[in-house]
């Protein structure tokens, strides 16, 4: 079993900044990629950003410019640092994760619960 929890969300004026972070806990899988998604009023979930364990990233054009993902393998933890936050960017934000079992379980993705990010004056 896998758990993600996330942390970091909270309230920000426009331009400012905020740092996510998101912890995996469990036994007996390996992480191939990790992600953050996120869902505002009214929209579909979207991909943000995502980086693989290799070290490769892609991101959302709308952020690509003021976010950035990082993977710190040793504590398989995945941290969103967002700079110059606009209000479009406020949302709830999802960890995703794209595991691996050694048993028969084999392949699975993984959810967070989300964390808020809202971005107003």
């Amino acid at each position: 079993q896998v758990q993600l929890v996330e942390s970091g969300g909270g309230l920000v004026q426009p331009g400012g900044s905020l740092r996510l972070s998101c912890a995996s806990s469990g036994r007996g899988f390996e992480i191939n990629a990790m992600g953050w998604y996120r869902q505002a009023p009214g929209k579909e979930r979207e991909l943000v950003a995502a980086s693989t364990s290799g070290g490769s990233t892609n991101y959302a054009d709308s952020v690509k410019d003021r976010f950035t993902i990082s993977i710190d393998n040793a504590q398989n933890t995945v941290y969103l640092q967002m700079n110059n936050l606009k209000p479009g960017d406020a949302a709830v934000y999802y960890c995703n994760a794209r595991v691996y079992f050694a048993d028969e379980r084999g392949d699975d993705e993984v959810w967070g619960p989300g964390t808020l990010d809202t971005v107003s004056s």
